[in-house]
């Protein structure tokens, strides 16, 4: 992977796949902005690589629109977009809903991917294209039963990239979901003796699919990852269509 001249951008980048993700950056010869809540470990991160540290909370439109503008205004360009933080809910999500904690995990797995590639499509039109990558999970592909909130922000990552694909990429703007399975980082950090000898991801795992995704991956793939195996697209099923093979209409909700 050579990326001498591009610019990226990695949200929750201070830390697990994001820091590992920022390092494969960097390595290949971006120059990487550094996202995250957590200021002092952005910065230590950002320091390491020759980057940009940009602390705030994804979860917000403001912070996210900045993160996209510093980055481009310091770096004159932005290429690649990593949309990468994420949280766990901490509940069930089925009864005793805890409405701030639902708010959380949605605010962070859901609004930030969303307010983040809307962000980023301009600065990346203005770059003569790109690529929006964003790190879903293997609940966005099958249920995780236990933890039906996260299952539903991540089914919700995996269908907004899959619709979001094809339009953008009429402009050169390639959008990707990678879809790890468990991974050994902070995120599961409190359950991790409960994995006992379950085979594990380790965050390079992960940034190993992210660099297979930015070489090759076509618009709209949403990669799995899991350990032992080569990371690959997911082959979705195709839903039957009507009776007599017709096709869908190609419909806009903005022409109504």
């Amino acid at each position: 992977m050579d990326l001498k001249g591009r610019a990226a951008l990695v949200t929750g980048g201070a830390s697990g796949i994001g820091a590992a993700a920022v390092r494969r950056l960097a390595k290949a010869g971006a120059v990487v902005a550094v996202a995250d809540r957590d200021d002092a470990a952005a910065r230590a991160l950002a320091d390491e690589v020759g980057g940009l540290a940009l602390p705030g909370d994804v979860s917000d439109l403001d912070t996210m629109t900045m993160a996209v503008d510093v980055a481009e205004d310091s770096f004159g360009r932005l290429n690649v977009v990593l949309l990468n933080a994420g949280v766990t809910a901490g509940q069930s999500g089925t009864e005793n809903l805890d409405l701030a904690g639902y708010r959380r995990i949605m605010g962070v797995n859901v609004d930030h991917v969303v307010f983040g590639l809307t962000a980023a499509v301009p600065a990346l039109r203005r770059a003569g294209g790109g690529t929006i990558l964003a790190t879903a999970s293997l609940a966005g592909l099958v249920p995780m039963p236990g933890d039906a909130l996260y299952t539903l922000t991540k089914h919700a990552v995996v269908g907004y990239v899959r619709a979001a694909a094809p339009e953008l990429a009429k402009e050169g703007i390639r959008v990707n979901a990678v879809c790890p399975g468990f991974a050994d980082t902070p995120l599961i950090a409190p359950a991790r003796p409960q994995f006992g000898d379950f085979p594990l991801l380790t965050a390079e795992d992960v940034a190993d699919a992210v660099e297979a995704v930015l070489e090759r991956g076509e618009p709209g793939e949403c990669w799995f990852v899991q350990p032992g195996r080569e990371p690959a697209p997911y082959g979705f099923r195709g839903v039957p269509g009507p009776k007599g093979g017709a096709a869908p209409p190609d419909v806009s909700w903005r022409d109504h």
